[in-house]
């Protein structure tokens, strides 16, 4: 099972969750709803070497997908889904580019 940490207030995470509804092969933890999720987020984010990029920006680095095998990544194809289009809609940065 994929486990995708995001938030229902992040459009790059619902765009995400829209396509995992109804499938058992994902599981999605909103850190938003409490705080052992925020928490377990957190670790992940503050360990992992793929959020080296997102922690020298100062940005959250959700939607977080972690697979099957232990990896943890930040892009969606890489967990069998799409990406939210570019410049499509809301974003959760100050300057408009992105979560």
């Amino acid at each position: 099972m994929i486990r995708i940490y995001g938030m229902a207030t992040c459009p790059d995470c619902t765009y995400v969750e829209a396509q995992v509804e109804g499938n058992d092969n994902y599981e999605i933890i909103d850190i938003g709803r409490h705080v052992r999720d925020l928490k377990a987020f957190l670790r992940l984010r503050d360990t992992a070497p793929a959020f080296e990029g997102v922690r020298r920006r100062g940005i959250v680095g959700i939607p977080c997908f972690v697979l099957e095998d232990g990896t943890v990544t930040l892009v969606a194809e890489e967990a069998g889904l799409r990406s939210r289009p570019t410049g499509e809609g809301a974003a959760c940065n100050l300057d408009g580019s992105g979560c």
